[in-house]
């Protein structure tokens, strides 16, 4: 019910907007806007034209809402909106974001333009974005917000707390991070432990010492797995030193979990691994999904080849091409199944080192039992008056059928587990690579055991 009401009223919203850009209407434009959520705003503008964008963003340029509207939109929107503006534009946009925000959208930048974005920023912010910019992509420098609060470890309660009221900027104070003389990060402090201790207390005598922290470049999947595990609403980043460079919050955390489940599931679909594939046109479409697809040409092709080497056998024993289809499906649900639950075990960390061995004895188990009831279901159908076939039929079926899904089961288990030894994203090369092998290996078992079984060669 929730999920249809915030459709109507997002529809509603749209159809608002739209109204009212075709009355130019200004001011009540302007006046809806402020009223309408930035995380709103960032959904509608999906449905806009690239005109539309453009005359709402025009007027939003001025309001307070347009940094968060701006950390709230896809990429390409982005690009839409301010790809074309000259620098000087683009700098006094600037203005209204954090220092990561700023450093994301010059990312979407080329080499050149970004250098003279930066060219026209403060010398202090120039420096802060610059050193962000330095670390990997997807690390955690490049999510972590560098307006932070930090308070001496001899520093009494209550003078901890007149400093606190005193911030208006700093990202996240349900943490008090606490450092030294040499500003190391030494102790945390929940907002609620401040408040509840004594006026005089020493925070070093309350802090809690064992903080987990991150180093700039570690992965930003890492850090959502640590803030998951520990249920944390921020997470320290510190230099060699142990120094603060910034925090990584959990507003941040939902969002990279979002994307890194989003570029998994499109990987092992076979369909690139843009996050934002679906504003993409339909040629950069083609062109992220090809060679996926090639790999399922190319298991095709070789299924094929085998089927033609066996084709005398299908002339004696006609039956035998129907269950075609049934082998290589069945196994291949099966393979993708298992490769499913393994590569997602590894993004979870459910998937521990020292365990593979149990995991892939579990996995043949499940495989075998699902292959003799299918087997034996698939046998007796083969029995049915209608199927003119040799009674020997059904045991080649069944036997054929139970094997694919056993070895669909093991090769769904291992592959993602080699590729992740071999330091290759099990979730780029597992589905294809899977599919494509039990294909091959389904109908290459079907024939054999066809062969043996009915004495045929």
């Amino acid at each position: 019910m929730r999920k249809e009401m915030f459709q109507h009223e997002i529809s509603v919203l749209r159809d608002t907007f739209r109204r009212l850009i075709r009355r130019h209407a200004k001011t009540n434009i302007t006046k809806l806007i402020t009223k309408t959520h930035p995380a709103d705003m960032a959904v509608l503008y999906r449905f806009f034209t690239d005109m539309e964008q453009k005359t709402l963003f025009d007027l939003m340029m001025d309001t307070e809402q347009v940094s968060e509207f701006l950390t709230e939109l896809d990429e390409p929107i982005i690009l839409n909106l301010i790809g074309d503006e000259p620098p000087e534009k683009i700098a006094k946009l600037f203005q209204k974001l954090g220092v990561n925000d700023q450093a994301d959208i010059l990312a979407l930048f080329s080499d050149e333009k970004t250098q003279s974005v930066l060219d026209l920023l403060n010398a202090e912010k120039q420096e802060e974005v610059e050193e962000i910019m330095s670390y990997p992509v997807d690390s955690a420098a490049s999510i972590m917000t560098t307006d932070i609060f930090t308070l001496h470890q001899n520093t009494v309660a209550y003078e901890a707390i007149k400093e606190l009221q005193k911030q208006e900027k700093s990202e996240m104070v349900f943490y008090l991070y606490i450092t030294d003389d040499d500003n190391r990060l030494t102790g945390v402090i929940s907002l609620r432990d401040l408040v509840t201790t004594p006026p005089e207390t020493s925070l070093v005598n309350i802090m809690t010492k064992n903080v987990v922290s991150v180093r700039p470049e570690t992965d930003q999947e890492e850090v959502a797995k640590i803030v998951a595990r520990y249920n944390y609403l921020a997470v320290p980043v510190v230099d060699m030193d142990d120094s603060m460079l910034g925090i990584v919050t959990v507003d941040d955390v939902v969002d990279v979990i979002r994307e890194e489940a989003t570029e998994d599931f499109l990987q092992m679909a076979g369909a690139g691994k843009d996050r934002e594939i679906l504003l993409k046109s339909s040629w950069e479409n083609v062109k992220s999904r090809l060679p996926w697809l090639f790999a399922s040409w190319v298991g095709g092709v070789l299924a094929a080849f085998i089927i033609g080497k066996f084709e005398h056998m299908l002339e004696t024993t006609v039956a035998l091409a129907a269950f075609i289809p049934v082998i290589i499906g069945m196994g291949g649900n099966v393979g993708t199944q298992s490769s499913t639950i393994v590569v997602r075990g590894m993004a979870t960390g459910r998937v521990e080192a020292g365990g593979e061995l149990k995991l892939v004895y579990k996995e043949l188990r499940v495989g075998l039992i699902l292959g003799v009831l299918y087997g034996m279901l698939l046998g007796v159908f083969t029995l049915l008056p209608f199927i003119e076939a040799p009674a020997s039929l059904g045991i080649i079926v069944g036997l054929s059928i139970c094997s694919s899904m056993l070895i669909a089961s093991f090769v769904g288990t291992v592959v993602p587990l080699v590729l992740q030894k071999i330091d290759v994203d099990p979730a780029i090369a597992t589905g294809p690579f899977v599919t494509t092998s039990i294909d091959i290996l389904g109908v290459t078992l079907y024939f054999l055991i066809a062969s043996v079984v009915s004495g045929v060669v």
